[in-house]
């Protein structure tokens, strides 16, 4: 019952903070990133989230590749991350009457994933996003998973990006939120996760992006039976 509460709390605040959070993105341009962070991190402190966070983050890395379980993967990293993200999302997200403009006001990138077509125009949009300093973000599984063992087989998009602009990516790993917020499932327990992020580099070879594929499912696999391990002992 407490977890249903705080996820309808969690959806009220949402509807709530994100228009007017739209309204002040439109009315000040020049500090749209920092209203989204302000945005996040009073979600984050108001709910008392807490994440266990390892490795380190490297603010001069142009892309973020990230495993996806949770609407708190984007609300965490829009809190804690010092620089002015661009999330790469699927374009349906952006169709909502209002809700949509919380990702067309800060020029998030909106593809269509099943157009060949979009190739080009996701390139352009990234060079243009790239140039004014942004760094990219996107779910290399291409759509949430729900928290399991393996990771989702990964789309080529994130390999596309990183080899045309030669980008120095940071591999980031989640394991835990889907279990914190689902709020599809109005399901909110507010349990630890845990975030870890992978040494930056930028690839020196054409087999780089299989190799991460294997050190971030090798690394997940890892969190998960720790984070296994702990509730057995809970």
């Amino acid at each position: 019952m407490i977890s249903k509460i705080r996820a309808l709390s969690a959806v009220f605040y949402t509807l709530l903070a994100i228009p007017f959070a739209i309204l002040l993105m439109y009315l000040f341009k020049n500090v749209q990133r920092k209203i989204r962070q302000i945005t996040a991190k009073i979600f984050i402190i108001l709910f008392g989230v807490r994440a266990e966070i390892k490795g380190e983050l490297d603010p001069s890395a142009q892309i973020l590749l990230i495993n996806h379980q949770s609407f708190m993967d984007v609300i965490y990293l829009e809190a804690i991350h010092p620089n002015n993200l661009c999330w790469i999302a699927k374009k349906e997200l952006g169709k909502p009457f209002l809700y949509g403009h919380a990702l067309k006001a800060p020029k998030m990138i909106l593809i269509n994933r099943e157009s060949k077509r979009e190739i080009v125009f996701l390139l352009k949009e990234a060079k243009d996003r790239l140039e004014q300093g942004r760094t990219l973000c996107i779910f290399p599984e291409g759509t949430r998973s729900k928290g399991e063992e393996k990771l989702l087989p990964f789309k080529n998009g994130a390999k596309l990006l990183v080899e045309h602009f030669n980008l120095k990516v940071q591999p980031i790993v989640i394991c835990g939120t889907r279990k914190c917020l689902d709020i599809g499932a109005l399901k909110f327990p507010n349990t630890t996760f845990t975030l870890q992020y992978l040494p930056a580099f930028t690839p020196q070879d054409t087999q780089w992006f299989e190799a991460l594929k294997t050190q971030m499912q090798e690394t997940y696999s890892q969190m998960y039976l720790e984070s296994q391990n702990t509730q057995s002992k809970g």
